[in-house]
């Protein structure tokens, strides 16, 4: 609760400072209204009464009634439209506070660490979020503006009955509706297993089709269509189950409910008939009896409902929560500066004595130290497994060493903005991830206040303008979700397209050329020279043939610097470079 308070007053709404009270008065104006309501019907039907057969007194009578009878209009009007204004007033609120919810998770999760997104299913983490964020609507909705009234309309109807009716009444409708209440939370926490293996399920199928959808080329290449599909009616058939269950549990739960109400207000009816009998009460006044009870009933009506959601919205709340409460690996310290100017010249990448040990992995990185200079080349090579995707995740700072550090243009990584390093350093990664948008928008993704001719020029020298002549709507065409409507080596050079028009002081190529063919890798090779000049490039490659001419040459072993120098070192020392290098060239 103290959480769900604080997001309101972090949502933001318009009018946040007055709608709150307004909302709350409206609450407590509409339930008095509606217990007042069945007592001015009673006054009036007790005023009508003896006027029956009694025609002169109907004039004298009547002017009294009618007036009753206009009042009790009025309350049920006034009744009927608090809660209507209520909603007006206060959806601003519950829907700033959903969206504030769902913002700062999502911002959140994606500030998490490479290792919390690579263990969970982003499906899942998706219905986290989104399943989270509505249970703050919900749970305000349900808290403040049902249960807690209900609560209020309760203590005014009981008080009503004990002052105008007779304590009795007040005793009855207390001792069903605690009958009612114990009874709707035992049968509803029963229930609640039945929603848990229904969520359980229902996140289960969501994530294994939005997995499969992620990864549809490689379900299509490997043709597990139909096994996919079967692992997807399992789940689909364990909802099924838990639906079946959860639906039969909620009509018994609904049947027990109607139960105990409709009894409560039978006996009711017949006391308040004793009582006339007994000439201790008046007609008027069983209508009063009658109409408090009934409008006790309709918001008790839902207190399964409520009760079972609210307990189900906690739940959600606590996984978002949890969520929220997961710290990112990678943080801003409280004194980080921003890169200096760049020179022009490229950037200065040292690793001084870096290690980094791997949770899931035997090998990581032990005591790697080198330097790339200011608009050289260094180029890494090694078997799978070596520790180059640690080295290249290291340079962009999505992970922090374990030991010692890593420094760019003098400053240590960890004291330097986020901000100000994402835009000094850039990635072309073997893989490249596109969004499913245009051409334009994916190579622009690197710098969003490009003009249409700075991302042209970037795709030209990526080798991309015959491609996009080609395309009948040119800049402007879909690439589909994850880019799956492109080769792969367009994909590569749309990679390349957006890294040149980051313009970064340091460039990381990881296999930035594995899915082309060899003129267009030749072309962009030469590319690839040009766009060096004035920036330091960092290369991982498989291919030697792209690196030969780098100006510092590491070759990794086990998370170790075994080799370095350069292409003609390298094979005069005879090692393993040297072996590759041979094997590659025969292979040719």
């Amino acid at each position: 609760m103290a959480e769900l308070g604080r997001l309101v007053l972090r949502s933001r709404a318009p009018g946040l400072a007055w709608r709150i009270p307004a909302a709350l008065a409206l609450v407590l104006v509409g339930k008095m209204a509606g217990v007042w309501a069945p007592v001015m019907l009673g006054e009036a039907i007790d005023r009508l009464a003896p006027t029956l057969g009694h025609v002169g007194h109907a004039a004298s009578l009547g002017a009294g009634f009618l007036g009753l009878a206009l009042g009790f209009a009025g309350l049920r009007l006034l009744a009927a439209v608090a809660p209507n204004a209520r909603e007006a007033i206060f959806t601003s609120v519950s829907q700033a506070t959903m969206a504030r919810a769902a913002t700062e998770t999502f911002a959140h999760a994606l500030n998490l660490s490479l290792d919390f997104h690579q263990s969970k299913q982003t499906g899942a983490l998706a219905r986290i979020i989104e399943r989270g964020a509505r249970s703050t609507d919900f749970l305000i909705r349900s808290l403040v503006f049902s249960l807690g009234p209900t609560a209020i309309e309760l203590v005014l109807a009981m008080g009503v009955m004990a002052v105008r009716l007779d304590w009795r009444f007040a005793g009855a409708t207390f001792l069903t509706i605690i009958i009612y209440t114990l009874t709707t939370f035992r049968i509803t926490d029963w229930r609640l297993g039945h929603r848990r293996q229904l969520n359980e399920s229902d996140s289960r199928a969501a994530g294994l089709s939005v997995d499969a959808m992620i990864n549809y080329e490689t379900v299509k290449t490997f043709g597990a269509e139909e096994r996919i599909v079967t692992r997807y009616a399992r789940a689909m058939a364990d909802y099924v189950r838990a639906s079946v269950q959860a639906n039969t549990s909620l009509s018994l739960l609904n049947a027990v409910q109607a139960g105990i109400l409709n009894v409560g207000l039978g006996l009711m009816v017949v006391l308040a008939g004793l009582e006339v009998l007994q000439g201790h009460m008046r007609i008027g006044e069983i209508t009063t009896a009658v109409f408090l009870v009934i409008g006790l009933y309709g918001p008790l009506a839902m207190l399964g409902f409520n009760y079972r959601e609210i307990r189900q919205a906690f739940i959600d709340m606590e996984q978002m929560v949890a969520l929220t409460a997961v710290a990112p690996d990678i943080l801003d310290s409280a004194d980080s500066v921003n890169l200096p100017p760049a020179t022009g010249q490229g950037a200065n990448l040292r690793f001084e004595d870096v290690g980094f040990q791997h949770d899931a992995r035997s090998a990581g990185l032990a005591q790697v130290s080198f330097e790339i200079p200011a608009g050289k080349t260094t180029a890494i090579v090694g078997p799978s497994g070596a520790g180059k995707t640690t080295v290249v995740r290291l340079a962009l700072r999505l992970l922090d060493p374990q030991l010692g550090r890593v420094v760019l243009d003098g400053l240590d990584m960890r004291a330097i903005r986020q901000d100000s390093l994402r835009r000094a350093v850039a990635l072309v990664p073997q893989d490249v991830a596109l969004f499913n948008e245009t051409l334009a928008a994916n190579i622009g993704f690197a710098r969003p206040d490009a003009s249409m001719e700075e991302i042209r020029a970037a795709a030209d020298a990526a080798e991309l303008g015959g491609f996009i002549d080609s395309l009948p709507s040119g800049m402007t065409t879909m690439v589909g979700e994850r880019g799956l409507k492109l080769s792969g080596g367009e994909r590569q050079r749309v990679g390349i397209a957006r890294a040149l028009l980051a313009n970064p002081r340091l460039l990381i190529l990881d296999e930035a050329t594995s899915a082309l063919d060899g003129p267009t890798e030749a072309a962009i090779q030469a590319t690839l020279r040009k766009v060096r000049t004035g920036r330091s490039t960092l290369v991982i490659a498989h291919r030697l043939s792209t690196i030969v001419d780098a100006d510092e040459i590491l070759v990794l072993r086990r998370g170790k610097v075994v080799e370095r120098g350069t292409h003609a070192d390298l094979l005069d020392q005879g090692g393993e470079y040297a072996a590759l290098w041979r094997r590659q060239t025969r292979e040719r």
